[in-house]
């Protein structure tokens, strides 16, 4: 009994020292791994994102910013930034380009497919690089975007090198790295790192109609298909961009179909005219044309003639405000628009008898305001 007592103490002492080591070690490897993943700010090395949309095409840039620190004059092709590919050793043996930054890899990303100085770039986020020579700059976008810095480049993940040629001695010297987006267009913008005294830039180009075009498809293949406003928004911008018209005059009679709505509305008619005109279906389009002046309101067929005005189009402007006028019984906007037309062919006094009758018929401040200028002007024998 007593040696039964003593077995099952010194069974339960090896038991807790058992149970205290295995706890122990769990601490101690629990704080390793809790001392591998804490990052604490350093204070020299900034952390940035910064981003531009071109067209649709979102671009985005993260990156750290080294500070230059009194080191002007002694960054380019030294030990902070080396020419060319260097083995930056801590058990790094591959050559590798600078990190375009500090710290962790600076990446770039690009909603849609874009061009980098002319040559192609798929859609995607990439580890961005720069190999720096004393002429000319390579621009490496790698599919790595979790690297630490350069130490682990891998040149076989490379998808894109492109060259561009830097600019030194730019004033003011910039302390701290930064990536600026310059001289926008609609289908492309200037990329640039600037740190000291050197900018890197390079341009990346956008095909901004294709991109929105296949935005467009993209939701219109959704619920929104269904959307007459949607369907008719989609065949607008295709025929204003002269694109895909087989596809927008799909969009357009779908806004006309009798479970959609059946919405033959001046505006939809007039789309629909216009991409039959540029396929040179002239007969159907000039049908659809008259159609939609015997459904437009007063307000449409106003903004029809401004726009023939707009374009030089004299006499066919004067047959829609003439006809605007006669179908609503000269109510406003249509002494405005005989006011224009009239002053357009140079006739003043009959410009300002509509004039004077558009001025009582005024339904604000803004418009009131406007006419009783055209009013003064009409009277010294001006165009307006």
């Amino acid at each position: 009994m007593l040696f039964q007592t003593l077995s099952n103490i010194n069974y339960m002492r090896f038991h807790y020292k058992t149970i205290a080591t295995i706890f122990l070690v769990h601490v101690l490897l629990s704080t390793c791994v809790w001392a591998q993943a804490l990052r604490i700010p350093n204070g020299t090395n900034i952390s940035n994102t910064i981003g531009r949309t071109v067209g649709i095409t979102a671009i985005e840039v993260k990156y750290n910013a080294p500070s230059v620190r009194g080191r002007a004059g002694q960054i380019w092709g030294t030990s902070i930034v080396p020419y060319g590919f260097q083995v930056l050793g801590f058990g790094s043996n591959m050559e590798s380009p600078w990190r375009a930054g500090a710290d962790e890899s600076t990446t770039i990303s690009f909603s849609t497919d874009v061009t980098i100085n002319g040559e192609k770039l798929a859609a995607g986020e990439y580890g961005f690089f720069i190999a720096v020579y004393e002429d000319h700059c390579t621009l490496i976008f790698n599919k790595n975007t979790d690297g630490w810095g350069a130490y682990f480049y891998d040149k076989p993940q490379d998808i894109l090198r492109v060259d561009t040629k830097q600019q030194k001695g730019v004033e003011p010297m910039r302390e701290l790295l930064a990536y600026t987006f310059n001289n926008q267009t609609a289908n492309s913008v200037e990329l640039a790192l600037e740190w000291e005294n050197w900018r890197i830039p390079f341009t990346v180009g956008v095909d901004t109609k294709a991109t929105i075009l296949k935005d467009i498809q993209t939701q219109l293949s959704g619920a929104i298909g269904f959307d007459p406003p949607s369907l008719q928004a989609g065949a607008q911008w295709c025929l204003n961009n002269e694109v895909n018209y087989d596809q927008a005059l799909e969009w357009i009679n779908s806004v006309m179909l009798p479970g959609l709505g059946g919405q033959r509305t001046f505006t939809a008619l007039n789309i629909k005219a216009g991409l039959l005109e540029k396929k040179g279906l002239t007969t159907e389009a000039t049908q659809l044309k008259a159609e939609s002046l015997d459904v437009a309101t007063s307000l449409e067929l106003h903004q029809y003639g401004r726009q023939l005005l707009a374009q030089g189009k004299v006499d066919d402007s004067f047959v829609i405000f003439e006809k605007n006028y006669t179908k609503f019984n000269g109510a406003w906007p249509t002494n405005v628009g005989m006011m224009r037309v009239y002053s357009a062919k140079k006739e003043y006094k009959k410009a300002l008898q509509y004039a004077e009758k558009a001025l009582k018929q005024a339904p604000d401040d803004l418009n009131r305001n406007a006419l009783a200028d055209a009013v003064k002007k009409l009277k010294a024998g001006q165009g307006i």
